[in-house]
């Protein structure tokens, strides 16, 4: 993978779990086909939405293999190695290159609050214990850390250093690193609301917790944003945000981003404890925005 190649629709994927919470693996074969079939250009595995905070090491080294074995080649596969320490991060990048991801995306570190220079000196030195590509994801809410759109930019002078994930609510920063990041840098989106308005200031894709569930649409985004046909992908982002908007709440996206796979046939269990299931009334909501896309 390299700068050219990121750009488009990722699915950051769930990892399903048994009845018995272990990993299930003839599971993340299903939705690994399910969200190729739908027209994705790469999958980030064992991200936030794969609910990587609640797997061990061996369990994101698994996952990461079966997720690359059941893709076998059709699209590129991202492993996220997110870690609290610089010296987990590494090794979690190298199980992610020795298991066949395409690159490696990660958060800062989270817990302690760091400085900015900690920061930006933790992905360098990711960078070079590796020989597959780096992305930064900027995920402030969960990690606690912000990287400033200057931070992310610096680190575009590394050539292993080849995008980001800019998670950051606040929309301006994503346009000010716009401004700022070389067009070697890849600049994505990680909120699926701000998706077709991230695309019209110049980004070049996402990583999508909506596309999980229904990646056709957000490739069809994508596509239309890209062919110029603004009218239409305008408003296929504004009917998929009745989905969108439950896919963005404390206390996570992954319930619901489950609950909607469920509904829909793909059978991916329950959020690993303590992350809580759905209340009725937003299982209820979720269906309710399902149906209204046509999906139930």
């Amino acid at each position: 993978m390299d700068v050219q190649s990121l750009r488009g629709v990722y699915p950051a994927i769930v990892t399903p779990f048994t009845a018995d919470d272990r990993l299930d693996e003839a599971a993340l074969g299903k939705v690994t086909d399910y969200v190729i079939e739908g027209g994705v250009h790469a999958i980030m595995a064992t991200g936030g939405t794969g609910e990587f905070p609640h797997l061990d090491r061996q369990e994101r080294k698994r996952a990461t293999e079966v997720i690359v074995g059941a893709a076998s080649g059709r699209v590129p596969i991202i492993a996220g190695t997110a870690a609290a320490s610089t010296r987990e991060a590494i090794l979690l990048s190298q199980d992610a290159q020795q298991m066949g991801s395409a690159a490696v995306i990660l958060t800062p570190p989270f817990y302690f609050h760091l400085p900015a220079p900690s920061l930006v000196e933790h992905f360098r030195l990711v960078a070079k214990e590796i020989d597959i590509p780096l992305i930064v994801y900027n995920n402030p809410l969960y990690t606690g850390n912000n990287l400033s759109p200057q931070d992310i930019a610096s680190l575009s002078d590394d050539g292993r250093i080849i995008g980001c994930k800019q998670s950051n609510a606040d929309m301006g920063q994503l346009v000010e690193l716009l401004r700022l990041a070389p067009a070697s840098f890849s600049v994505n989106t990680g909120i699926d609301s701000q998706f077709y308005p991230a695309l019209c200031a110049g980004a070049r894709g996402i990583f999508s917790t909506a596309a999980s569930v229904i990646p056709k649409q957000m490739v069809d985004i994508y596509r239309l944003t890209v062919d110029g046909q603004h009218e239409a992908a305008r408003a296929l982002h504004m009917k998929v945000q009745v989905l969108n908007r439950f896919l963005e709440y404390d206390p996570g996206y992954v319930a619901p981003c489950k609950e909607a796979m469920e509904m829909l046939g793909i059978k991916v269990g329950l959020p690993r404890k303590p992350m809580p299931g759905l209340t009725d009334a937003e299982r209820s909501g979720v269906r309710a925005a399902l149906k209204e896309l046509g999906l139930l």
